[in-house]
């Protein structure tokens, strides 16, 4: 009988604790997703080509990538919690000025801002999900990106209703950000207090050097282990990137497409986006059961299939209804890419507590970065269709990679020493 078998009731701290992370990522979540459905009004105000656009837009990804290595240093110096928050409302002046900039510089500008500050607050809020997920002993970080996409859809549907009535864009953002700083303001009381590094003796990597010298074999051996640590590293960046490409095309191009090729109304054209977060949220609050049951490898390896397949078939049979289910469909098979890449990298055995997942939340970003301007490229080369065929090649590179994720763990494997 295993112990997680018996019920236990958590300390009052670890569940607001718990409480508290969800707070923050649904924060994170609903600041960005915000504007994401003012980015149609915003090119056309600005007079962007889909090349610029593509560049503009890219400039959020740029700022993460170059802020995001900074994450574990201000973590380490003030603390996940307070990092977290302190990001959030930096994040929300971003996003503000990105809403309210008249010329492209200055909208480009603002973006890096909020996407330097969204790198941080990434980082800070999965550390400390990760360390109230050690306090109770199973997978609970599935469940925090799902409150993530319950925010992103929340935001989406906000900005939805804003332009419905008619809201300003400096209306509608001043009143939502200022909205979620006073909620992860108040969920900053309730986190776990005391250092970041904590881990428990059961969870220290099998193969972490002891103290004094190692003899020649344990040398190679050593050598050998941190070579297959790099390449499975590489492997779940790969795949985090693969989710992030596919978000970032709800992100980007999802409300361009339904308006400018599907001709759909602006209102419309925000329920791709909707669709796709929406789908992602359904596939994390049931993925740690999934995982669970078969295993990450089996849950990433569907998943890509079914991203892979419905956006193919909805970019292949462009329609209004279809489209907007393909998007649903490639949030649902990417929803657990993220968050697996991320706790396997935590663990992964020869690297300091928190590197892996530093590295991965960093070169997962690539694909923000990238994706954008290449895009833009080939929409204007031929169509926005096309361009938008990353989603189902994100897909493939899923399905070829997920092999490097856990397998469904013998019932024997479970039990507690």
């Amino acid at each position: 009988m295993t112990v997680d078998a018996i019920p236990v009731r958590r300390p009052a701290a670890d569940r607001r604790a718990r409480a508290a992370v969800a707070v923050l990522f649904l924060t994170n979540g609903a600041l960005f997703a915000n504007l994401l459905p003012r980015y149609p009004q915003i090119k056309a105000e600005l007079g962007m080509t889909n090349a610029v656009y593509g560049l503009a837009v890219a400039a959020f990804p740029t700022g993460a990538l170059v802020a995001g290595p900074a994450a574990g240093a201000l973590v380490r110096r003030f603390g996940s919690a307070r990092v977290a928050v302190a990001g959030t409302l930096l994040t929300g002046a971003g996003v503000l000025a990105a809403g309210l900039a008249g010329v492209v510089p200055l909208f480009a500008a603002a973006l890096f801002l909020a996407g330097a500050m969204d790198a941080i607050t990434d980082v800070a809020q999965n550390a400390h999900g990760l360390r109230v997920q050690r306090r109770y002993g199973r997978s609970i970080i599935n469940s925090f990106h799902a409150i993530w996409s319950i925010g992103a859809v929340a935001g989406g549907l906000m900005a939805a209703g804003a332009m419905t009535l008619g809201l300003t864009r400096g209306q509608h953002l001043t009143v939502s950000g200022f909205v979620f700083a006073v909620v992860a303001c108040c969920a900053l009381r309730f986190c776990l207090p005391g250092p970041d590094n904590e881990r428990p003796d059961n969870e220290r990597p099998d193969n972490e050097p002891a103290s004094g010298a190692l003899p020649p074999e344990s040398a190679r051996s050593s050598i050998t282990a941190r070579r297959g640590t790099a390449y499975v590293l590489a492997a779940l960046v790969l795949i985090a990137t693969a989710g992030t490409l596919v978000e970032d095309a709800g992100n980007s191009w999802a409300a361009l497409y339904l308006s400018d090729s599907l001709r759909a109304s602006a209102t419309l054209a925000a329920t791709g986006y909707i669709a796709l977060v929406g789908a992602q949220f359904v596939g994390r609050i049931i993925g740690d059961r999934l995982v669970d049951r078969f295993g990450q490898r089996a849950v990433a390896r569907t998943g890509g299939l079914i991203a892979a397949f419905g956006m193919g078939l909805a970019l292949a049979v462009p329609t209004l209804p279809g489209t907007v289910l393909g998007f649903a469909a490639a949030g649902f098979g990417v929803a657990t890419l993220v968050p697996a890449a991320m706790h396997e990298a935590d663990n992964l055995p020869g690297l300091k507590p928190g590197s892996g997942l530093t590295i991965v939340s960093w070169l997962m970003r690539l694909g923000f970065l990238v994706s954008p301007p290449i895009v833009g490229l080939v929409a204007d080369a031929t169509s926005l269709r096309i361009g938008l065929l990353v989603v189902p090649l994100a897909g493939a590179v899923t399905v070829l990679l997920s092999g490097v994720l856990q397998p469904r763990r013998a019932p024997e494997t479970d039990a507690a020493a």
